[in-house]
């Protein structure tokens, strides 16, 4: 049996009385896929019902070792496949960085050895693809929320984007969070999986864990973190490339 509650029960467990009528109401209407593009049709309506509606500090479960899955799947792209990718891949990354920017005070441009020495986390979590598997991994990787502050975000940020290595047609992987999610204690930039440096499959030389969120939103191949204040530039302005391109929710939490 699943040890994490679906969307639905998330959605609604916790609420009494006459919300508990109106948010099951409002459930059976949100099944509907037109009633599903009002309700989420803005970036600040979709957030402020988020917001009302679930716990957004909560932790996502942890598990032991030994329920560690025996076999992990890639998700999203295996490899970006590029010359510029494969160039650093060969060189294991020495000439890799990531450069953290938009509204900071402080721009950062990061090797991953520096990355490695910051402090890490390690946690066991259990991965939830769109496509229906799921699987239980460890990862290891400092908190999001310390490199945002090193780079001295900005009070007027109200969104972290990802961009990456691989490509889709000509354009970089991208994908976006609130600041909620991005100083959530189990959002980290994992560098480390099951015991092991990354590997290409799994988003070497670093990706992105946001683990109350389905696994389209865990960025792979990080090349560059932006802070901004809105998404209206970023990509159709959606947040995302899923978003953009096949109108997956921005916010897939779990």
């Amino acid at each position: 049996m699943s040890l994490l509650l679906p969307r639905r029960a998330i959605l609604t467990g916790g609420l009494t009385g006459g919300a508990g009528l109106l948010l099951s109401g409002c459930d059976r209407i949100a099944r509907q896929p037109t009633a599903r593009k009002i309700l989420f049709a803005g970036e600040d309506m979709q957030k402020g019902l988020q917001r009302a509606l679930t716990d957004r500090g909560a932790l996502a479960p942890e598990y032991r070792r030994d329920q560690m899955s025996p076999i992990f799947r890639t998700n999203g792209t295996r490899n970006p496949g590029t010359p510029e990718y494969a160039a650093l891949a060969a060189a294991r990354f020495a000439d890799w960085r990531l450069q953290v920017g938009g509204l900071v005070g402080t721009p950062l441009s990061l090797s991953l050895a520096q990355i490695g020495q910051m402090p890490a986390r390690r946690q066991i979590t259990r991965h939830d693809c769109v496509e229906g598997w799921s699987a239980i991994g460890e990862w290891m990787g400092p908190m999001l929320g310390t490199v945002l502050q090193a780079a001295a975000i900005r009070s007027r940020a109200r969104y972290v984007v990802f961009t990456c290595a691989d490509l889709y047609g000509d354009q970089p992987y991208y994908e976006s969070i609130d600041l909620v999610d991005a100083f959530h204690p189990q959002t980290i930039l994992a560098w480390g999986m099951n015991g092991h440096m990354l590997d290409i499959g799994h988003g070497a030389p670093l990706r992105l864990r946001v683990e109350r969120q389905l696994g389209y939103k865990h960025a792979k191949y990080l090349m560059r973190i932006d802070a901004v204040d809105s998404l209206s530039g970023i990509g159709a302005g959606k947040g995302g490339y899923w978003e953009d391109h096949v109108d997956y929710d921005w916010y897939a939490g779990i």
